[in-house]
């Protein structure tokens, strides 16, 4: 893992344990690697894997169970998808929108290569 300058570690940490909650790597109600674990692998300070535990565990992501370690909540998945699309909702897609016309192309130009994309999604699918 490369951590990179401008956000902190824990951050950082944080977000790839999203990203592979999301992606299905880390699934609900299965263990994650423990704060130890994690913090020899990447060589970092067992404390702030353990600040961006206790993030993951407040956003109700993760569930430490004693004596067993951390997990992930039930519903995490669902939770994070829901998030992340009203994110892209509201700040991705707008941005999108202003930068489609500064570019100075029509949203036509835009939906013909989306259409485009999709086709090529659904092929590869088969």
């Amino acid at each position: 893992m490369e951590w990179t300058e401008g956000q902190p570690i824990y951050r950082q940490l944080r977000d790839l344990v999203i990203q592979r909650v999301m992606d299905g790597s880390f699934p609900e109600g299965e263990a994650i690697p423990s704060v130890r674990q994690v913090a020899t692998d990447y060589r970092i300070n067992h404390l702030t894997v353990g600040k961006a535990y206790q993030e993951l565990v407040e956003m109700g992501l993760l569930e430490k169970r004693r004596g067993l370690g951390m997990f992930v909540a039930s519903g995490a998945r669902h939770s994070l998808t829901d998030d992340e699309q009203q994110k892209f909702l509201d700040d991705e897609l707008p941005a999108f929108v202003a930068r489609v016309r500064v570019l100075g192309l029509t949203m036509e130009d835009v939906m013909e290569q989306l259409m485009t994309m999709q086709g090529n999604v659904n092929a590869d699918h088969h």
